[in-house]
């Protein structure tokens, strides 16, 4: 590793998981730099980020009557950020689609990219890929679920192993029966047992949608049928992935609920480095530990998008952009919490069969699907 810090980009750095890499990045200055932030519209917390960091670039991409002259404004900043020649590690932690331009623009500068914005993947994850090969970039997943996958492979090819199986907490909803989950309010849909999250991904992971997300994600990132990739409910969520290997033999990685590990893993990859910044494990207090099975007919949006994920072209940019869609107007009060299944099955039985080999075509069928689900509920 180069003795000069590594510049650092955080796309995203007032959200849950760009506060958390700030937090480990403060803990290893000697090694990293941050260069560049940008946030969606938090201008106070942004500001008092830009104090602590001094980065030589900041971006707002949504801004007020009042935008500061020396900050980028504009979705634009987000790729400006991702391509800046004084960053060779981009986080991108922003939230849906949105992500996707600033991946495909770090990748082909040859930057690495540690995703935290698992729609880059779904949404065009061949896309993706050949941007890697066309500029060398790479992508290093910061999910703990694929973070679990990459430490337990340790460089093994996708050959040697069986399947993958991804845990999922279940959601605050594990235990509650069909009919009163359909009618969930926002409030219990966003308190989540084991993790602080966002109030979008914490519907997600209350829908498992976050989960057909993670299994679109570990295809395109481990190469990997979709028959080798499986989902069980582990509600401790300290198992965070398993694999197993064709021996038979199984790894799986362990920890406490924190994304600190995660992020600091895809910062140096394949390095360690010595932190202290997550509790230390405990197999006593962490016990016991429970795994059951993913009940796919009361959540029927794993189900959903796992068939997207199958069905290819873009189907899982319908799946992505129709769930965005519906968690935005079931978090605005228009439509319930089993709308929005409904809704992502409507959109991608209309529109899961549009072209999706482009980055212009993947736009439309993103588009199209936000505007099929806002028509279905006449919003």
């Amino acid at each position: 590793m180069s003795t000069s810090p590594q510049g650092v980009a955080i796309l995203g750095s007032t959200g849950s998981i760009g506060t958390t890499a700030l937090r480990v990045l403060q803990r290893h200055t000697d090694r990293f730099r941050v260069r560049a932030l940008t946030a969606f519209s938090n201008v106070a917390l942004l500001g008092e980020q830009v104090a602590l960091v001094r980065p030589s670039f900041v971006g707002l991409v949504r801004y007020g009557a009042e935008p500061r002259l020396e900050w980028a404004c504009g979705t634009g900043c987000l790729v400006e950020a991702a391509q800046r020649e004084d960053v060779s590690i981009v986080i991108n932690a922003v939230v849906g689609a949105a992500g996707l331009d600033a991946t495909l623009a770090a990748v082909r500068a040859g930057k690495r990219v540690a995703l935290a914005n698992k729609e880059t993947l779904v949404m065009a994850g061949p896309l993706v890929r050949a941007a890697c090969r066309e500029g060398g970039g790479e992508i290093i997943p910061v999910d703990s679920e694929h973070s679990a996958i990459l430490q337990c492979l340790s460089g093994r090819s996708a050959t040697d192993v069986r399947r993958l199986i991804l845990t999922a907490s279940g959601g605050p909803f594990r235990a509650w029966s069909r009919e009163r989950v359909a009618g969930a309010t926002v409030a219990e849909a966003l308190q989540h047992p084991t993790w602080h999250m966002g109030r979008k991904i914490s519907i997600d992971s209350a829908t498992l949608a976050n989960k057909a997300l993670e299994v679109i994600e570990a295809h395109f990132l481990f190469g990997l049928s979709y028959d080798r990739i499986e989902v069980v409910v582990h509600p401790q969520s300290v198992v965070h992935s398993f694999v197993e290997f064709v021996d038979g033999s199984v790894m799986a990685q362990l920890g406490f609920p924190s994304m600190e590990l995660p992020v600091l893993y895809a910062l140096t990859h394949p390095e360690r480095v010595a932190d202290m910044g997550v509790p230390p494990f405990d197999p006593i207090e962490m016990s016991p530990l429970t795994f059951e099975r993913v009940r796919l007919d009361d959540f029927p949006a794993l189900r959903l998008g796992i068939a997207a994920g199958r069905r290819a072209g873009a189907a899982p940019a319908v799946f992505n952009a129709a769930n965005e869609q519906a968690v935005a107007l079931f978090l605005e009060g228009r439509i319930a919490f089993g709308d929005i299944p409904r809704a992502i099955a409507a959109a991608l039985d209309a529109h899961g069969g549009v072209d999706g080999s482009t980055r212009d075509a993947l736009g439309d069928a993103d588009r199209v699907a936000r505007r099929f689900v806002k028509e279905l509920f006449r919003c």
